[in-house]
């Protein structure tokens, strides 16, 4: 707290008031709806769910209203949300090839099984404004309508679809990324810090919650050659999944619900080794919501972490798994950085101090240098 600032928590108080009308803006206009957030700034609302790991669509837009849409501001006031929330249990891991597809791509394959689904995408636009979207929406909605239940789109895609990479497998083309029966079970990021070295899954965890930013400077660092990485999109699809969790009370397996996530699985030349073929391996991304870049940009940067792992030359930062990991979270890097605006009367003054004191011995210095100059007699000859 600015407890050193003159009116200390009054002032504090005061700007707190100032913050809400900031927030509200003009009141003339009628106020932005938690709703109207959640269904038309749902790409925004995505990220946030994903940055700051809840999946709600509600919670998501309440903090992006809050923060006046200040998508960091919001995660971190999401995240911290999350920590006051009960853990009863862990889901079942996604069974994302039983997707409801939306949106599917691939810039590998043209003919896939079960086909392309464009979808609902930026990628086709002209970024040309569209200056229609000035007009009033018709003020006889009502803005406080409760969310409806969502219908499938015709386009979308019931029948489970397998992935690309399954195309690749059936030629032993592409890695084999089997789970271990003896592997550790993956810890969880959201209660246990981070420690190195750090396993794949905790990196993956580590991405997901990364600042979609970030991600996408030290991805797009990948393809400039910063990591001897040449990927191909080997998939990228969007749906809802459901989400299952074993429940020992029954003895079953159930069905809890179903949410939307966006998958990409990068795929990237190997040269092999003695032991190992030449062969492709991959990236992997996931994100909550529709969420390509992102999940792209974590695909990248994924498959750039694997350098150590798969023999490679490290020769980039962003093949660095304590740089990469360390400085993603956006939440941290926000709380470091914005932490400068807090009082540091004491250490700057004492900083003061110190530079005026070495100033005045470096004008000392200088001054005897120069006095001692002028009474050289080789200085006197040459004056004569």
């Amino acid at each position: 707290m600015y407890v050193a600032v003159k009116g200390g928590e009054r002032a504090i108080e005061a700007s707190w008031r100032l913050l809400d009308k900031a927030r509200r803006g003009d009141t003339r206009f009628a106020e932005l709806s938690v709703a109207q957030i959640r269904e038309q700034l749902r790409l925004a609302v995505a990220r946030v769910m994903t940055e700051g790991s809840v999946y709600d669509e509600d919670l998501a837009a309440l903090a992006i209203k809050q923060a006046a849409g200040d998508l960091v501001e919001a995660i971190f006031l999401l995240r911290a949300y999350r920590t006051t929330l009960p853990r009863f249990g862990y889901t079942c891991a996604l069974e994302s090839e039983r997707m409801h597809i939306e949106r599917r791509i691939s810039a590998t394959f043209k003919d896939l099984p079960g086909g392309q689904l464009l979808g609902a995408t930026y990628d086709y636009t002209q970024r040309l404004l569209d200056f229609a979207l000035l007009a009033e929406s018709d003020a006889s909605e009502d803005e406080n309508t409760t969310h409806a239940v969502r219908t499938p789109a015709p386009h979308e895609s019931h029948e489970p679809v397998p992935r690309v990479v399954a195309l690749l497998d059936r030629e032993g083309l592409i890695e084999q990324e089997t789970s271990s029966p003896d592997a550790p079970e993956p810890a969880d990021l959201s209660r246990e810090p981070l420690a190195f070295p750090a396993s794949r899954a905790t990196r993956l965890q580590n991405l997901a919650r990364g600042d979609e930013g970030f991600l996408l400077a030290m991805g797009y660092a990948t393809q400039r050659g910063y990591a001897h990485s040449h990927p191909f999109a080997g998939e990228i699809r969007f749906g809802s999944v459901a989400v299952e969790m074993e429940l020992d009370e029954l003895g079953e397996t159930v069905e809890i619900g179903d949410i939307d996530i966006t998958e990409c699985q990068m795929i990237n030349q190997f040269a092999g080794s003695t032991d190992v073929p030449p062969t492709f391996t991959q990236g992997y991304g996931l994100a909550f919501g529709h969420s390509e870049r992102k999940a792209m940009a974590m695909a990248l940067v994924d498959r750039a972490l694997r350098a150590e792992e798969l023999g490679e030359t490290l020769a980039s930062p962003t093949q660095d798994v304590e740089f990469m990991l360390s400085h993603s979270d956006n939440v941290e890097a926000s709380g470091f950085v914005q932490h400068l605006k807090l009082p540091h009367y004491v250490d700057f003054q004492s900083e003061l101090e110190l530079v005026r004191r070495l100033r005045a011995q470096h004008a000392a210095r200088s001054e005897h240098s120069a006095s001692t100059d002028s009474n050289d007699p080789l200085d006197e000859e040459q004056a004569a």
